[in-house]
């Protein structure tokens, strides 16, 4: 398996590859990006803030390398400072009469190297937690936290030059 770049400013339903438990087995699906509006006409949500609240069932994991965050009109590039990739911790629901099925990333609070960017941040799991999330071995607030300070390197993405650009 490969893990991408994950880019916080992706189109809602944009469609990527999730691991969940299904009927006790792990599965790779793909799934859209986007949770169904609470509200008829509302706005789809990609995130959720995980402070204060359980997942008890549908959690997932988003498979990825780095996370990119737009931060005073630049674009960063986070990865593990090891190399490794790694995981967002997130949810999924069935698919509705108005709505397929989808997927959201938790969020919480930024570690120290995210935090002079964002105050907030997806919520990464490293490989050898991506079990226990998915069984639900240990409480949300064991996983759920900022990693220490020093475990992302962050860099700044380059505006494409002409010659990329895609019409």
């Amino acid at each position: 398996m490969s893990a991408s770049i994950f880019d916080t400013d992706a189109s809602v339903s944009q469609r990527r590859v999730i691991i969940r438990r299904n009927a006790g087995d792990v599965e790779m699906v793909e799934l859209p990006w986007g949770l169904e509006p609470r509200e008829r006409g509302g706005r789809p949500f990609t995130v959720i803030r995980a402070e204060g609240r359980s997942f008890p069932s549908h959690r997932c994991l988003i498979p990825a390398s780095e996370f990119r965050h737009r931060s005073r009109g630049k674009h960063y590039g986070f990865s593990l400072a090891g190399g490794d990739w790694f995981y967002f911790a997130g949810i999924w629901r069935s698919a509705t009469a108005d709505w397929p099925e989808a997927f959201a990333i938790l969020t919480i609070e930024a570690n120290a190297d995210v935090a002079p960017f964002h105050d907030r941040q997806m919520a990464v799991l490293r490989r050898d937690q991506r079990m226990v999330w998915l069984d639900r071995t240990c409480r949300e607030e064991a996983l759920l936290r900022p990693l220490p300070a020093q475990t992302f390197k962050t860099r700044l993405w380059d505006e494409p030059r002409q010659a990329e650009l895609k019409y």
